[in-house]
């Protein structure tokens, strides 16, 4: 992106990709860091740029604006597309006692 003040408004924060991500993961993801596999970021996911009026949800690093994830539906199936993340660090809950 060379000019993010052109695509600051029809962008959001990446809480908003909390609700559809729901509908894959039992875990609260927005609060996983996220690890860019292009600039080596890392920072929770809720911090990263959503592009929510794509046909799927496009998440791009907040620092060097590759895209991270894509989330989308096609027919009944869903697809979720990590390939820009080296890894996603989720919080498991508390340790059984």
């Amino acid at each position: 992106m060379s000019d993010q003040s052109e695509t600051s408004d029809r962008t959001l924060d990446g809480n908003a990709a909390a609700g559809p991500l729901a509908e894959l993961f039992t875990v609260e993801l927005t609060a996983a860091i996220a690890f860019c596999a292009s600039c080596g970021g890392s920072a929770p996911l809720a911090s990263y740029v959503l592009y929510a009026d794509a046909p799927a949800l496009v998440i791009r690093c907040p620092t060097c604006y590759q895209v991270v994830l894509r989330y989308g539906h096609i027919g009944h199936r869903l697809r979720l597309d990590l390939a820009g993340l080296s890894s996603l660090l989720v919080d498991g809950g508390q340790d059984p006692t």
